[in-house]
């Protein structure tokens, strides 16, 4: 016996996002630990070597957190006023930070001291960084300036006066220890060479620079303020290369991850976005409970850490993938020693449970040829909101059958209306659009006679439902004259052979030409 063939509802449900294998990488991660401060996360920054310890500035201290543990093993809290920047070195052993005191500390990551204390600023410095000689430290502050300092002497080597408002983002470049990029709020990003003491070129971002970064390579570097993220060119003079529109608020903070391959960006808007470093398309979004002002990745993107405004810190932490565990063969049974005249037979059988499917409303009453039923059971308000490729599935399927008109014949009242406005809601959708408007010339082909008999409701549903036809109609008519127009404009763009240009005559000037003296024609 043939068992009855179900409707395919899968044909109209919406598809979901491609799964890539970057959705699968950036989704390895188990659920966030959260750690309370007492303030806004200013910054965050991860020690290149074992065990990969994160720094989080925040109000009056600096703290070092174990990733594993999420524990704070270390405290910098030797400040007077709120902390700006704590960032490492390459070799992990010192950590420099910036201040509301105008000062940039230097600390020993083994002994907890101060090493050197840099003065020279007038106000607040809110980012500093180590040079890649690592044995200079580039400053950034409220004053308009950016300084280059010595470690082993504490003096300033070399000062920039170039901005003209408060320069809050900056960074170094990873291939040269003379090449400096500094952000300001006059919306302008300037790049340094320290070996000239002079600016090398301006760029305008067109929105107060928040942060800075340089891919490794060094001849890129991104700008981020506002909602957008650019992408420029450092060898070509600044040259902008690409524009990053996928947040819809202030984009504060950008980091580099995947060894280079890839970009984090932070945002008020509660996501961090990730995008290839190549191609600069998004490919995975990280959402947050409230608006991220710093993130921080460590090497092998094994620890993800965001800091927020509310003074939380979300700690993911990359999965192990768990091998398979190997479980132990069942011993077998030994009859060595049972004796020659043992007989086993096999008594176990094995009677595999038949499971029944459960059949829907719906394919019941198709099942019994009951159109109607049918119908109604995909009518209902649940089915309508929640799942409308079913309902338009089985009207796909009574079209198949020659049994639309019969199920959609002799109704009146509620029942009617409520056909009718699902027509209304969802004629207009690019998924259900050509089935519904042949269910629609069918209803209106089964009552086009007998309006005058129907309830005020109906009528004023149907009304309804003519407007939306004459505005599909409209719209169909608008693109396919924009379409003939970009027709017209790609075969005029074709490239074609030009006719051979014939030898012109030489002419004289004219009254006009004559009366402008510096200007010469020569026409051959």
């Amino acid at each position: 016996m043939t068992s009855f063939k179900k409707i395919n509802t899968k044909v109209f449900a919406r598809t979901g996002p491609e799964l890539t294998e970057d959705n699968i990488y950036w989704k390895k991660y188990a659920p966030p630990v959260l750690i309370k401060e007492f303030g806004p996360i200013d910054y965050i920054d991860f020690s290149p070597v074992e065990p990969h310890y994160f720094a989080t500035t925040c109000s009056v201290r600096v703290q070092l957190y174990n990733p594993i543990t999420k524990l704070a093993t270390k405290t910098y809290s030797k400040f007077k006023e709120a902390a700006y920047g704590g960032c490492f070195r390459r070799d992990g052993k010192l950590l420099c930070v910036g201040g509301e005191e105008a000062v940039i500390k230097l600390f020993n990551i083994s002994s907890n001291s101060v090493l050197r204390i840099f003065s020279g600023h007038k106000a607040a410095v809110h980012r500093v960084f180590f040079t890649a000689d690592d044995v200079h430290v580039a400053s950034f502050s409220d004053d308009k300036t950016v300084a280059l300092w010595d470690i082993p002497s504490e003096k300033q080597l070399t000062s920039f006066n170039e901005h003209t408002d408060y320069v809050r983002a900056g960074a170094v470049s990873p291939v040269s220890s003379d090449v400096l990029l500094s952000g300001g709020y006059d919306k302008i990003v300037n790049m340094y060479d320290a070996r000239t003491n002079k600016k090398v070129f301006s760029v305008n971002h067109n929105a107060p620079v928040e942060s800075l970064l340089f891919l490794p390579t060094g001849g890129i570097f991104l700008s981020a303020g506002g909602t957008d993220i650019k992408v420029w060119d450092a060898l070509a003079g600044g040259k902008l290369v690409a524009k990053i529109t996928q947040h819809h608020k202030t984009v504060t903070c950008l980091k580099i991850a995947s060894n280079g391959h890839r970009i984090l960006s932070g945002s008020l808007d509660r996501h961090v976005k990730v995008y290839d470093a190549g191609t600069y398309k998004t490919l995975h979004a990280l959402d947050y409970p409230n608006a991220v002002l710093s993130i921080g990745i460590s090497v092998d993107d094994e620890t993800v850490v965001a800091g927020m405004v509310d003074g939380m810190i979300s700690v993911r932490r990359r999965e192990e993938d768990v091998k398979d565990v190997i479980k132990p063969k069942r011993k077998k049974v030994s009859y060595r020693h049972a004796g020659e005249n043992l007989h086993v037979r096999s008594i176990d059988v094995v009677v595999h449970q038949e499971v029944k499917e459960v059949m829907s409303k719906h394919d019941a009453c198709l099942r019994k040829f009951q159109y109607s039923k049918a119908l109604d059971c995909v009518m209902m308000n649940y089915v309508v909101n929640k799942t409308p490729h079913v309902t338009v599935a089985l009207t796909q399927e009574l079209i198949r059958r020659e049994g639309l008109r019969r199920a959609l014949a002799g109704r009146d009242g509620k029942s009617l209306v409520n056909i009718i406005k699902f027509l209304n809601k969802y004629i207009g959708s690019i998924r259900f659009g050509r089935v519904l408007s042949h269910v629609a010339n069918v209803l209106l082909d089964v009552y086009e006679d007998h309006l005058d008999e129907l309830s005020e409701e109906t009528r004023k549903t149907f009304a309804i439902l003519s407007q939306k036809l004459q505005e599909e109609e409209q719209l169909i008519l608008a693109l396919t004259q924009l379409q003939g127009s970009m027709q017209m404009i790609l075969s005029g763009a074709e490239t074609s052979s030009l006719p051979a240009i014939k030898e012109i005559q030489s002419l004289e000037p004219s009254n006009a030409a004559q009366t402008e003296r510096d200007i010469i024609l020569n026409i051959a």
